[in-house]
């Protein structure tokens, strides 16, 4: 399927004032959830109201103009049909850091064209950030042009991080792959938020970040972000599974060799 960078930048329109709206949603009510307005979906893995509001509200607006497309949404089943255009959508990443008044958190709305990275956006409502990209035409910041670290060593570098909370029986190699970056990167950051930890990583901010255990929506509008701004981004295999595996890496290309090799001694299937 042949897409036109005017249909590219048709589904950014749309997936930015979905993110938009949403936002409103998220700011409203940010400080104010109660234990009432809070589920948890599994041990540790917490959903509000709030996200399940916003959820209805970007999923509502996508489909009120592409009604066949299929949608990936954390808080919902899978709607599928045959179309080759899939919406992968988080709410509100950050869930955490929201109910307990950490202002960390965004909205991460990305589409997939027969199975390929085509639109990634990434929305801070309280900082009033927009981080968006299209495929083969670069990633901005509030329509400005983005880029990663130049950084081309890790000890010269800041990382991001997240812990594998869904599955903590792996946080042993873990901590063992965090004390390697620990001695040989600037620093570690945990932040709370995969999608920011991209968009960051998009920016300059992190020369890298890198996680186990996530979902799509954790990662896919930051992943386009970050190669669109110059990076790689990969499983800890070196592959570009990402998505189904869970596992990412994503770097200026300066440093992900680095950081491959490191998760590599540890993670080796």
């Amino acid at each position: 399927m042949t897409t036109s960078p005017d249909d590219l930048n048709t589904y950014l329109q749309v997936a930015r004032e979905a993110a938009l709206r949403a936002g409103v949603v998220l700011k409203e009510y940010f400080g104010k959830v109660c234990p009432s307005m809070i589920g948890e979906k599994a041990k540790n893995d917490y959903v509000t109201e709030v996200d399940k509001r916003s959820e209805e509200i970007i999923k509502g607006y996508i489909r009120s103009h592409f009604r066949t497309h299929n949608i990936l949404a954390e808080e919902s089943l899978e709607e599928k049909s045959t179309s080759p255009f899939l919406w992968i959508i988080d709410p509100l990443d950050g869930t955490l850091n929201y109910i307990h008044g950490l202002p960390t958190f965004a909205v991460s709305i990305a589409l997939e064209i027969e199975g390929a990275l085509a639109v990634g956006l990434i929305y801070e409502p309280l900082r009033e950030n927009i981080y968006s990209a299209r495929k083969g035409h670069g990633s901005f910041k509030n329509n400005k042009r983005i880029h990663v670290s130049r950084s081309g060593t890790l000890s010269a570098s800041l990382i991001a991080t997240g812990f594998p909370y869904r599955i903590k029986d792996i946080i042993d190699p873990y901590l063992l792959v965090f004390k390697d970056f620990f001695m040989h990167a600037t620093g570690i950051r945990r932040g709370g938020s995969a999608c920011i930890d991209l968009a960051y990583t998009a920016e300059g901010i992190f020369g890298g970040f890198f996680e186990y255990a996530l979902s799509p929506w954790d990662m896919a509008a930051g992943a386009l972000l970050v190669e669109e701004a110059g990076g790689r981004v990969t499983d800890f295999k070196g592959n570009d599974h990402y998505l189904k595996t869970g596992s990412i890496i994503a770097a200026s290309k300066g440093i992900h060799h680095e950081m491959l090799t490191i998760i590599q001694k540890t993670f080796k299937n």
